[in-house]
């Protein structure tokens, strides 16, 4: 924080008062790809196919904690933001999550019982592993194992190219 107030001039009671937490301030800074990315995941989620639906809206969180530190701190931290602005963009989040994941359900793409809440902690756990190694192989790779991961018993198979 005292390197932050530095390069911004500032008092770091200034910084203090507005991010009176390192991860408020993180928070922040990730509002404006929260906002990114919950439009992307509302498109998603109006994909008629909602298997393509469903692997599109589970790639663009992953991608958006990987390209964006603060979109990850604002989905780690879903429960007890620190930042006002980011609670409820991790609220409609979740929402076009719940929304999507309803419809890939119905279809037979993801067995019962699983919630928007633990897919949101999986892909903050899946995107914390990747970091070390983040290319574009083992994003994909890890995709592919999440996705597969979450189908019905007996039900594998590969994801679609969401490009």
């Amino acid at each position: 924080m005292k390197e932050l107030a530095r390069l911004a001039g500032v008092g770091v009671g200034t910084v203090y008062r507005h991010f009176p937490t390192q991860q408020a301030l993180l928070e922040a800074l990730g509002v404006n790809g929260m906002r990114r990315l919950v439009a992307a995941c509302r498109t998603a989620a109006e994909n008629p196919d909602p298997v393509a639906g469903f692997e599109r809206i589970t790639e663009y969180v992953l991608r958006g904690q990987l390209a964006d530190p603060g979109v990850a701190a604002v989905l780690a931290g879903a429960e007890q933001s620190a930042c006002g602005e980011a609670s409820p963009l991790a609220a409609q989040l979740a929402a076009a999550v719940r929304q999507v994941l309803s419809r890939a359900r119905a279809a037979g793409a993801v067995r019962a019982g699983v919630s928007a809440d633990d897919i949101r902690r999986l892909l903050v756990g899946t995107a914390y592993a990747l970091r070390p190694v983040a290319d574009e192989q083992h994003i994909r790779l890890y995709l592919r194992l999440f996705l597969d991961g979450l189908k019905p018993r007996g039900k594998t198979g590969r994801m679609a190219d969401a490009r």
